[in-house]
């Protein structure tokens, strides 16, 4: 039986899913002295905490409410509705974890797998291209990046970007069981981030197979991140739900889903503003942010922000 289909509470069966118990078989296999190995004070997990890096969102805003950026270690869930920028959050990330710690990246590579197609390498190297001059404007550009260790030229942010284009649940799912292998080659690699998460499960799936599928991929996804202290980034869509007699937009998969992940924000609209809104985090508090997507890619709000079109 799931863990999903046990008659116990929500926030329970979030924690079982983050420790990898999918499932009743799995729990039942293990002895009290299995479950007690390994055992962490808390001192040293608060320590931890305070030495995992994070990755910029190039938003200021966003950044302050997320404790600094996108954390590593983390699986974490962004959504929102189409055109919000969902996927626009993708690419800086991609970007800018190639940046120097003291600029607000990781120095490293990102995997992107695109399952939708929305991923466009014209819209990548402008970002690239703003990120390289507002490095070389502000004269952050440290020893290590002269020495070549992380790319400063629009070529090299896209080099650093390795691309995988995925077209059905089973080519997803084939590779995120190859991951653990090819990062193990690929060291330097310090985020996932797949756009998106949902494409292939979202219509004429068996509830059930998907559920299981789903839940065996959240698995996997929380043992790259801690194994490799990297982030993993899942980027979702959202449908329509009827309650309270009326229909009402929810990210897509349900509320089962949302507790393999361990942060989610979802991304809105208010008037003509976007914003970011920590909507789940064990370790943030819930927050809202204003953004802007322009030219350059994520950057702060601006009381004009209108929804122009990039391309």
């Amino acid at each position: 039986m799931e863990v999903g289909r046990l008659p116990i509470s929500a926030a329970l069966k979030g924690k079982l899913v983050s420790a990898g118990y999918t499932s009743l078989s799995l729990l039942s296999s293990l002895s009290p002295s299995h479950l007690a190995r390994g055992a962490q004070t808390a001192w040293d997990m608060l320590h931890e905490e305070e030495l995992l890096t994070r990755i910029t969102t190039s938003s200021v805003d966003i950044d302050n409410i997320l404790g600094g950026g996108i954390s590593c270690r983390d699986v974490t869930e962004i959504g929102g509705v189409p055109g919000i920028g969902k996927t626009q959050l993708g690419i800086q990330l991609a970007v800018n974890v190639q940046l120097p710690i003291h600029c607000g990246g990781l120095g490293g590579k990102a995997i992107y797998i695109d399952t939708e197609g929305s991923f466009m390498v014209e819209r990548v190297l402008q970002i690239a291209e703003a990120c390289s001059n507002d490095m070389s404007a502000t004269n952050t550009v440290s020893q290590d990046v002269h020495a070549g260790k992380v790319g400063m030229q629009p070529r090299d942010f896209l080099e650093n970007i390795l691309y995988f284009r995925v077209c059905s649940y089973t080519e997803q799912i084939a590779l995120i069981n190859y991951l653990d292998k090819f990062i193990s080659e690929h060291r330097d690699v310090k985020i996932v981030i797949i756009d998106s998460i949902t494409f292939h499960f979202r219509q004429d799936f068996d509830m059930a197979l998907r559920t299981r599928l789903l839940g065996g991929m959240a698995l996997k996804l929380m043992k790259l991140a801690k194994k490799f202290c990297l982030a993993v980034v899942l980027l979702n869509q959202v449908t329509t739900k009827y309650a309270e007699g009326s229909f009402q937009l929810t990210l897509a998969l349900g509320d089962s889903w949302s507790h393999a992940c361990t942060n989610r924000i979802i991304l809105y609209w208010n008037g003509n503003e976007r914003y970011a809104y920590i909507d789940k985090s064990p370790s943030l508090r819930s927050a809202s942010a204003p953004y802007a997507v322009t030219a350059k890619g994520i950057r702060n709000s601006v009381s004009n922000c209108k929804r122009i079109k990039l391309m």
